[in-house]
């Protein structure tokens, strides 16, 4: 179209913003030009399209039965999706998970004697001793074993895979504590993981 300035008039006419003097300019200008007459015939078209079609409604539940008539999503996919979108969790699953595993094949592997070193310990045959009359300033563990307390011990008294014995005279200060579950096991490891890792980054 050659006449830019009529292409805006054209439109101003149809919104009906043009006074009559302007009208009669514009009327006597298309019957005098056939670019902005066809232009102004396409564009009386494209609403007569536009009001005839105002009518039509979609039908009841339209939405609802083309989505159910899509093909289902591959529950690959689905996943993906879910594991893109929850990613903290699966890294908090991925470390609980490997974090099991490693504790669980600890626990096969974990099957020799050992005790917490004190010098004042007694061991005899796979059972550690608190003399009487000795006093063990810290926490004991043994493990594969038995522990016989007849002294003092200020500190905690845990057994893994084995019996403790309190004798009359003997004392633990703390918590006297036997592990011979694979569970129970697993939860004194976690409960020992934060001062395991202060120590890691203390020496």
């Amino acid at each position: 179209m050659n006449c830019p300035h009529i292409a805006e008039k054209i439109h101003q006419y149809m919104d009906g913003e043009l006074n009559a003097k302007e009208e009669q300019s514009l009327k006597k200008h298309l019957h005098q030009c056939h670019d902005c007459m066809k232009h102004y015939q396409e564009l009386e078209k494209a609403i007569a399209l536009v009001k005839s079609t105002s009518h039509i409604k979609a039908p009841d539940h339209f939405t609802a039965n083309v989505m159910k008539s899509l093909p289902k999503e591959k529950r690959t996919v689905s996943f993906n999706r879910w594991i893109r979108s929850h990613p903290f969790f699966i890294a908090a699953s991925l470390f609980i998970l490997l974090m099991s595993g490693s504790l669980f094949n600890s626990y096969q592997a974990d099957n020799k004697f050992s005790v917490t070193k004190y010098d004042e310990l007694i061991v005899e045959n796979h059972t550690v001793i608190v003399p009487e009359g000795e006093t063990i300033k810290g926490d004991i563990v043994v493990r594969n074993g038995d522990i016989k307390v007849e002294g003092k011990v200020e500190g905690n008294v845990t057994v893994i895979n084995g019996n403790q014995y309190l004798a009359s005279a003997g004392q633990v200060t703390g918590e006297i504590e036997e592990i011979n579950q694979l569970f129970e096991w697993l939860w004194y490891k976690i409960k020992s993981l934060p001062k395991e890792i202060v120590n890691v980054f203390s020496e």
